[in-house]
């Protein structure tokens, strides 16, 4: 084995929940910070508790309310681009160009 390429190991690394639990564990990290552990996970606890993070529902119904403001732009948009013709920039068959119709 080549002796500088493998990681510095720690067998007292220190994991800290976001609950207050404190455990042990041997990694390449010294130190990790978790959400959710065996001690608060509702697998284990058997309770039932929801973890909303960053307020998913919230965020969720200001882009729904958003988007109900931008509704007559985009409709406005939409039939203003319908209601453009492009016109053909030249001839589109050899037939065309030799007539010059």
């Amino acid at each position: 084995m080549k002796v500088k390429i493998h990681p510095q190991w720690y067998p007292e690394a220190l994991v800290t929940c976001a609950c207050g639990n404190a455990f042990k564990v041997g990694s390449t990290r010294e130190e990790f910070r978790v959400e959710i552990c065996s001690r608060c996970h509702p697998f284990f606890t058997g309770e039932m508790r929801f973890v909303d993070a960053k307020g998913k529902l919230e965020r969720f119904a200001e882009q729904q309310e958003k988007a109900q403001k931008m509704a007559p732009t985009l409709a406005a948009r939409k039939a203003k681009k319908a209601g453009k013709v492009t016109e053909d920039s030249g001839p589109k068959t050899l037939k065309e160009m030799l007539m010059g119709a």
